[in-house]
């Protein structure tokens, strides 16, 4: 038999390689117009980020070791231009020489595969702008960041393969905003509320992320620098398009396959409607496996498995591929996302009566260390209970709850068939009722009205309004709330009346429900718990009395709110401008922000964040809201570093380093990349240009000061009588000796002021370089810092200094205690001696992962 496969990625070479080994007689020719085959699409972006490190990783067979290995012929840069099914001939031509010639077959594999979808907006030409689906594009990506040294990215598409690019990017200190033109992230693959969760992660962890948005421009002259959008301009040095693909299917539009929107429509055999033509991977419409539905899932996962089902197929096997689940897992910042089956919209379109439930569990024994979350979403045939799909969000691995799921959903399983299954339990892996039983039982009782519940899309709705809130949690945490102390419940309830509305509300959804159970003994007729409670809503009282709890206080002061003593509820919000540079944009951001969330004043603190002034409690999350979106944060609290204050640098006519973009380095290394990090205290850095010390380095935890060192040429200098240099020396440190000029070492403060101002050009040559300050503070107490011996000339020694430093407050600082008194109590010989080796590096994962500092010193 001869057998001829027209692409050679996933389904092609898994056909062509499981065929083989059923049948070695098979004449097996693979035709591909990539140079590369069997490459790992799903692992470009984490090249990109650098996980994996070799462009050759990613390679899972070179067209030469794939041969040796399966006995198939490759043919690369072959691209397939016709089919005539009668003839059984297909068209093919050279991609390199343009020669054309005609292969034939006994049966032929379509499995083209599918290309991103062209973005028809002007200027798509510039350089900067790739998009993300083999090695090349890739390993162009990568090359082009590091040689042009990007900070901002544009991603659009918010679908797996865009959030896993912007993933990496911001991995490698990039700043992204990710678009997309759908009204939700991850159109398709999660409910609304769902997505709307991971939405707001993705903004906390400082990826900007714009739906319901059109590109409309790419903006440059030759290289991007922008994108031009319905919500406005984006600035950006890299355009990474990641919105949708489409099969590669255009070559086949006259041979009369029958098709779909572009896809290959088969049988349960992945036979086409042409004989002895089949088809399999991305260009395929195979059918969802619940509903039986045509569904078009271009996954590397289905695409492997469709090619060696059909494999077997073509060599007599009796075998039907029974379609997809669609199901998927992403990894994001700080969150993975998995799911399978329908989703509630799906379901319900689908003809369902559905029913679902969320729930928070614990994704482990809750005192095991790294003991994370789930928040499990699960849909069901409300009269069958049969499971139809599942969400989940988490720390941990959600891929493990997903494909129970999965199992559940191939076998036609119902909720009872959960509810007691006997999964793997030790507290490293999981809690002893599983978080999936844990989902399960919930809806059963939601099912059978044991448990009575309002869902966050519900919620989300407005379905709660004329709802009492009630907070059932441990202790008071809802603003404006009537607290009731499930432990104290013995009978009816001062102040609630039995008959209206109350919405019980915890902090995962647990204690409420046990609250139900027993008001409901005691007669109250009208309550509802709210799922997810307040680990996935935020809850909100329809015009709330009294003072915020002090818990509560305590919280969003780690967001960077400081309640206003004057008031009962009413808090400034610190808005962190980086190094106190800010754009236009984001000034204008800031005050909409106060105006619609705030008294509508701003004002300027002494680090050069702004705060908006009079932000009621019941506005906090919303403002943070619409900040993320204009990519600003708020925070600058807590015993952690804080934001970087910055002079105005090369700006200035005294500046002698980029301070901005020194500053703009630190705060995204060590601001960013440590705000996990607890320290004794604060730990505040200051950055100027020169030694006029504008931002008091020296009274920060660690300043640095921009130094030029003049190189003096003695062989140039006359001794002059009136000497220009020792007259323009502003600290008086040069001086005239004996006919010589001489500037002591231990007087001079590097200002650079003295440099071209000799006639006979004894002082031209300098060097720039960086002045490093520890131990200083203001406050209370003051420090004056003490600056180390050397002038470092390296940009990369000094943030390396900065995180030493840093370190070693971490490791060897007292609980309570600032880095003055840390360097005092160590001696500064002694911690300069450290900070000029490597040492504190290498101990560094050591000591970030140790239990240290939980409480912190700092209290504002």
């Amino acid at each position: 038999m001869k057998v001829l496969i027209i692409g050679g990625v996933a389904a092609g070479t898994k056909t062509a390689a499981k065929l083989k080994r059923e049948d070695r007689s098979t004449e097996i020719t693979v035709i591909t117009r990539e140079r590369n085959i069997s490459y790992a699409g799903c692992g470009l972006p984490y090249y990109v980020g650098g996980l994996v490190e070799n462009r050759e990783a990613l390679i899972i067979n070179t067209p030469e070791k794939y041969a040796e290995l399966t006995g198939v012929e490759v043919r690369t840069g072959k691209e397939a231009i016709s089919l005539d099914a009668d003839k059984k001939q297909v068209t093919v031509k050279d991609l390199f020489t343009g020669e054309e010639e005609v292969c034939t077959y006994d049966k032929l594999v379509l499995a083209v595969g599918a290309s991103p979808a062209e973005l028809l907006i002007p200027g798509m030409a510039q350089q900067g702008v790739f998009k993300m689906r083999t090695p090349d594009d890739a390993a162009a990506i990568r090359s082009y960041m590091e040689e042009n040294q990007v900070k901002k990215a544009v991603v659009i598409g918010a679908g797996f393969i865009g959030l896993e690019a912007a993933e990496n990017l911001k991995n490698k200190g990039v700043q992204v905003t990710v678009l997309d033109f759908a009204s939700q992230l991850l159109p398709n693959i999660l409910d609304e509320e769902m997505a709307a969760y991971v939405k707001k992660h993705l903004l906390k962890e400082g990826i900007r992320v714009l739906t319901g948005t059109k590109a409309e421009e790419v903006v440059g002259s030759g290289k991007v620098t922008g994108l031009k959008t319905s919500a406005g301009f984006l600035g950006c040095e890299l355009l990474i398009t990641a919105a949708g693909i489409r099969p590669n299917t255009e070559f086949l539009q006259s041979s009369g396959l029958e098709m779909s929107k572009g896809t290959i429509l088969v049988d349960n055999t992945m036979k086409t409607s042409l004989e002895d033509v089949y088809a399999a991977g991305d260009c395929v419409m195979v059918t969802n496996r619940i509903t039986g539905k045509p569904q078009w899932s271009p996954m590397g996962s289905s695409a492997n498995m469709e090619g060696r089902t059909l494999a077997q197929i073509l060599t007599g096997t009796r075998k039907t591929y029974p379609g997809v689940l669609g199901t998927g897992v992403v990894k994001l910042p700080g969150l993975h996302v998995g799911r399978t089956g329908l989703t509630q919209q799906q379901a319900e379109a689908a003809g369902y009566e559905v029913v679902t439930v969320l729930v928070p569990t614990d994704d482990k024994a809750h005192y095991y260390p790294g003991a994370g979350f789930f928040i499990t979403k699960l849909i069901a045939e409300k009269e069958t209970h049969k499971l139809l799909g599942v969400q989940v969000l988490g720390t941990g691995a959600v891929d493990k709850m997903v494909d129970i799921a999965v199992m559940g959903l191939n076998m036609g399983a119902v909720l009872e068939d959960f509810e007691n299954a006997d999964f793997a339990y030790a507290p490293p892996f999981s809690t002893a009722i599983h978080p999936f039983v844990q989902a399960v039982h919930v809806l059963l009782n939601k099912i059978n009205g044991a448990l009575v519940s309002m869902t966050p899309a519900e919620y989300a709705a407005g379905k709660a309004k004329g709802y009492k809130v009630i907070d059932a949690g441990l202790a008071p945490s809802i603003h404006g709330a009537r607290y009731v102390d499930l432990s104290a419940v013995q009978g009816e309830i001062e102040g609630l009346d039995k008959e209206e509305k109350l919405l019980l509300v915890c902090a995962k959804g647990k204690r409420a429900y046990f609250l139900q159970n027993r008001m409901r003994f005691y007669g109250y007729k009208n309550t509802v718990v709210l799922e997810g409670a307040t680990f996935f809503n935020d809850v909100k009282v329809e015009n709330p009395e009294g003072a915020v709890s002090l818990e509560e206080e305590k919280r969003v002061k780690a967001l960077g709110f400081l309640k206003d003593k004057n008031t009962l509820d009413k808090f400034n919000g610190r808005v962190i401008t980086r190094n106190g540079k800010i754009t236009a944009e984001e000034a204008r951001t800031i005050a909409e922000a106060a105006e619609l969330f705030g008294s509508g004043e701003v004002t300027m603190t002494s680090r050069m964040t702004m705060e908006i002034q009079g932000v009621s409690f019941a506005n906090i999350e919303p403002l943070r809201e619409y900040l993320m979106q204009a990519g600003l944060e708020t925070g600058g609290t807590g015993s952690k570093v804080r934001p970087v204050v910055s002079c105005k640098g090369t700006t200035c006519q005294y500046g002698l380093i980029d301070t901005f973009g020194l500053s703009e380095e630190i705060h995204e290394r060590f601001y960013h990349g440590y705000s996990a990090v607890k320290l004794p205290h604060k730990f505040k850095i200051a950055v100027g240009g020169c030694p006029n010390n504008c931002v008091k380095p020296d009274l920060n935890d660690l300043g640095i000061i921009g130094q030029r060192v003049p190189m003096v040429d003695m062989e140039k200098c006359r001794g002059c009588k009136v000497c220009r240099i020792e007259k323009n020396c502003p600290i008086k440190a040069a001086k005239v000796v004996e006919g010589k000029i001489m500037i002591p070492d231990n007087e001079c403060n590097h200002c650079g002021r003295c440099i071209g101002k000799c006639p006979f050009k004894a002082f031209e040559n300098y060097t720039n370089g960086y002045r490093i300050y520890i131990g200083g503070r203001w406050g209370k107490k003051v420090a004056q810092g003490r600056y180390l011996d050397k002038v470092f000339t390296e940009k990369e020694e000094v943030l390396s200094i900065v995180e030493k430093a840093i370190l070693l407050f971490r490791e060897q600082g007292i609980t309570g205690e600032r880095f003055a008194d840390t360097v005092a109590r160590l001696g500064f010989e002694n911690v300069q001696e450290q900070l000029m080796a490597d040492d504190l590096l290498s101990r560094k994962e050591e000591n970030i992962k140790g239990e240290k500092h939980l409480v912190g010193g700092a209290t504002c």
